[in-house]
């Protein structure tokens, strides 16, 4: 029999790591879900994207300081249990287990979205189950295949990406067509048609669109070099997807008036392709779509089980889901973390607007995340220079104030949703805040101060 390991393994390179929160990210954020936001902002909706990737600067900013001090499985998590409490790092670690649970079934339900195209007929669910059994296979390898697998994935839609804004850019130059242009930016109802209260509701919908650049700290625990790879896939990744998105997203408005390119019925790369005319394109692009969902998917269902299998190590989630199997993956931490799965399956099985809803109750878990990163960063700065802690190689601009400006922003943005159509954001956070709340109480009764601090300690 061969031994089982107690540890990760440190086998992800910086190429991968950078691939996998790409992959992570470009999924139905930017494929389907831009769709959303240009329906609530129109042109203007590219500012809310740039909007929502300086928010993600800051925040990678913040991370990439946190994580070369503290290259762990748990990373934002085991941080705010270090630095603000134990908690916090409760808190945290769970909201973002379940914000990537869900997210898993926002994907998953993208996907049977993406089949109907081809497959108008065949129920949705039976897609979700096929697609997920076959990633639930690549995740209970090794890290080194999972890996392998996302890092192609995010090669296909990188390169789809490309070609997409090389090929539009040739037909805006070079097409006679009085309808393509930049003039559909200020058409039908103006560059604005909707406000700046609109502009700012698309900025929401964008964060979407960048969850999972967090990830590079979640795999941070298995690089082979964190200080340099962590810093380095970080800087990458933001500025790739920033102009990744606000590219794609102009090229698209210029080709199509932005009433043809929003909603969520279809993929707005797929009308847009449909539009052109070009042979096949149509299937082409929802086959590269369909991809990128499998991708983010791929790289979600990775975050959740490391985080459960951090939650363990750390005596919040019952001891099992820390144990590795002979390849040294948690096997029973990605098995509960497959739960967003079979929640999208039984949503779709019974109503037509899972992609939105999943969305919604999955948006709270990653924003709270991000907020707790902001806040345990004013407390690990002033934590670290107290201690005399070692010269780390990068350091957050701006320190207090971009800090605390991207905390805000963060704020203002989640108390918007309740006048808009994503009351469920708060509707179902305030409710899953108050019950790890009594889940940590209870918790604490049963584990005295000092019970299982060697174990705990370890995982920071």
């Amino acid at each position: 029999m061969k031994e089982h390991p107690t540890e990760l393994r440190r086998d992800l390179k910086t190429r991968q790591l950078t691939m996998i929160a790409m992959g992570s990210a470009i999924g139905t954020g930017l494929f389907l879900g831009s769709g959303l936001a240009i329906s609530l902002a129109g042109p203007s909706v590219l500012i809310s994207y740039a909007i929502g990737a300086f928010i993600v600067l800051l925040l990678m900013g913040c991370l990439a300081e946190m994580t070369v001090a503290h290259p762990t499985s748990g990373a934002f998590g085991t941080i705010a249990e270090r630095y603000i409490s134990p908690y916090a790092g409760f808190l945290v670690r769970y909201s973002y287990w379940v914000a990537n649970v869900l997210a898993i079934g926002v994907e998953v339900s993208a996907i049977a979205i993406y089949m109907k195209y081809w497959f108008p007929d065949v129920p949705g669910y039976l897609w979700i189950l096929l697609f997920a059994g076959a990633l639930i296979y690549i995740n209970a390898t090794t890290v080194h295949t999972f890996a392998t697998f996302e890092y192609w994935f995010s090669v296909i839609k990188i390169s789809a990406i490309l070609m997409f804004i090389v090929l539009g850019a040739y037909l805006i130059i070079g097409s006679p067509a009085p309808e393509i242009g930049p003039q559909n930016f200020t058409n039908d109802g103006g560059f604005m048609p909707f406000g700046i209260s609109g502009l700012w509701v698309a900025v929401f919908i964008s964060l979407f669109s960048f969850i999972g650049t967090e990830l590079i700290a979640v795999t941070a625990g298995e690089a082979k070099d964190p200080d340099v790879a962590v810093p380095k896939a970080l800087k990458a990744t933001v500025f790739r997807l920033s102009t990744f998105y606000v590219l794609t997203i102009a090229v698209m408005l210029m080709i199509v008036p932005w009433q043809q390119a929003g909603g969520i019925d279809q993929s707005p790369f797929v009308k847009v392709m449909e539009l052109l005319s070009i042979p096949y394109a149509g299937g082409i692009m929802n086959f590269i779509i369909l991809t990128a969902a499998l991708s983010a998917m791929n790289s979600q269902l990775y975050a959740s089980t490391r985080m459960m299998y951090s939650l363990s190590k750390a005596t919040y989630a019952p001891r099992i889901f820390s144990r590795l199997n002979a390849k040294g993956v948690p096997l029973f931490a990605l098995g509960i973390s497959t739960l967003g799965i079979f929640l999208a399956a039984v949503i779709s099985s019974q109503s037509s607007v899972s992609y939105p809803f999943m969305m919604g109750i999955s948006m709270f878990g990653a924003i709270f995340t991000w907020f707790m990163i902001f806040i345990s960063h004013l407390y690990f700065r002033k934590a670290w220079q107290r201690d005399g802690g070692r010269k780390l190689p990068v350091r957050m601009m701006g320190y207090p104030y971009l800090t605390a400006l991207g905390a805000i922003l963060l704020v203002a943005l989640v108390i918007t949703t309740w006048f808009t159509d994503f009351q469920i954001v708060l509707k179902f956070g305030i409710p899953w805040l108050i019950f790890l709340t009594i889940a940590y109480a209870f918790w604490k009764r049963n584990h005295p101060p000092q019970a299982d601090q060697q174990k705990r300690s370890q995982s920071l």
